[in-house]
């Protein structure tokens, strides 16, 4: 509040008339000290017998206030600022205000749900995968189109983008299976064909936005189903389960590491714009735990391998597992979203548990096959 919306007197210092004797022409009197703010003399209404009025208060500007605190008689004092009258010229300190408590560090999300739904899926997946290795890749598909499903969901909710999911999960089951059964010749013709079906679907539609569609259709058939159908490839080995679990027990161990390392102990940001949870130190964590698994899994897991090929294997792990988290969290900053779904209490949504599985499959596929060979 400024001094001429109260009708301020004149600041100390100001000798010159007065808008009262502007408004009525007279000047003051000689021999007579102005008095400042005073009501103008005359024969209706003498000076010495008018009552002096109070001075308004001046509530000096936010920015102002301390800079110079003569000029602040009167005015309301700021919160948490010190007390000032004339009586008392000393500021009184405010009253001591308790220490704020310590804020113990938060996960995000409900633990125990999380726990609880991370062990049932492992256990669906290792009974999959030891019992009848057609079911795991029935298992692999299924999380393919539910992926598909959440990514063109969102992309639809929060871009207008509409990516035809039709052809986009029966392509992706296809892929897998085709990865499964005749390799990766079979995983890159299905790809292709899923793309030229994702171009023909989107023809039915009206022109307009056709080109971002589609980008976005072929985009979302190599981010899931193509990196999917990798771990269909791992299991048709002979050890094929043995590399299967690996590579999973790599993936989830890397995360583990880099969560418990960096909760306790992150203060570095890896990389704030994009994942501002994420540290050094849990990245560091996420190494160290995924070459001792490494080294174990490849000493008495995987036909022929040997414990130094495993910490080669975890380092690639954790940099893969760790660049596909990011990833997907540059998708999600770009939507303007935290999770891609909510199908699994405490973890979010499918493509939320696959972002960091996804980019590690063809790495863990290519190291096997170039230390122990396909077979």
């Amino acid at each position: 509040m400024n001094d001429s919306s109260w009708g301020a007197p004149p600041q100390a210092g100001y000798w010159g008339p007065t808008d009262q004797e502007h408004g009525h022409g007279h000047a003051h009197s000689p021999g007579h000290g102005h008095v400042q703010g005073a009501a103008p003399a005359g024969p209706a209404y003498d000076a010495r017998e008018a009552p002096q009025p109070r001075p308004m208060p001046i509530v000096p500007d936010v920015a102002d206030y301390g800079g110079n605190q003569d000029d602040d008689r009167g005015a309301a004092p700021l919160s948490g600022s010190p007390v000032r009258n004339e009586t008392n010229p000393e500021p009184m300190p405010d009253a001591a205000e308790p220490a704020p408590k310590p804020q113990k560090k938060s996960a995000g999300r409900d633990l125990s749900a999380a726990i609880g739904v991370g062990v049932g899926l492992g256990a669906v997946i290792v009974a999959s995968l030891f019992v009848v290795k057609a079911v795991f890749v029935g298992v692999i598909a299924v999380a393919v189109v539910v992926g598909l499903w959440e990514l063109t969901k969102r992309l639809d909710e929060r871009k207008g983008i509409r990516a035809p999911l039709v052809p986009l999960a029966l392509g992706g089951a296809a892929m897998v299976v085709a990865g499964y059964v005749r390799g990766a010749e079979g995983a890159w013709v299905a790809m292709a064909l899923t793309a030229l079906a994702v171009l023909v679907w989107r023809m039915t539609e009206p022109p307009e936005n056709y080109l971002r569609d589609v980008a976005a259709g072929v985009f979302a058939a190599f981010y899931v189903p193509f990196l999917a159908t990798f771990v269909a490839m791992m299991l048709t080995a002979d050890d094929g389960a043995q590399r299967v679990l690996t590579f999973l027990l790599l993936t989830v161990v890397s995360d583990t590491g880099a969560y418990a390392v960096g909760w306790r102990f992150g203060r570095h940001k890896l990389a704030p714009r994009i994942s501002p949870g994420k540290t050094r130190e849990g990245l560091a964590g996420a190494v160290s735990f995924a070459m001792v698994v490494g080294a174990l899994c490849m000493q008495f897991l995987i036909d022929d391998g040997a414990w130094w090929q495993g910490l080669v294997l975890g380092l690639a792990v954790a940099v893969s597992a760790t660049l596909g988290d990011l990833g997907e969290s540059m998708i999600k900053r770009d939507l303007g979203i935290k999770d891609m779904g909510t199908l699994l209490p405490g973890h979010g949504g499918i493509m939320d548990r696959l972002d960091s599985l996804l980019p590690t499959a063809p790495v863990v596929w290519l190291l096997l096959v170039l230390f122990v060979g396909s077979g």
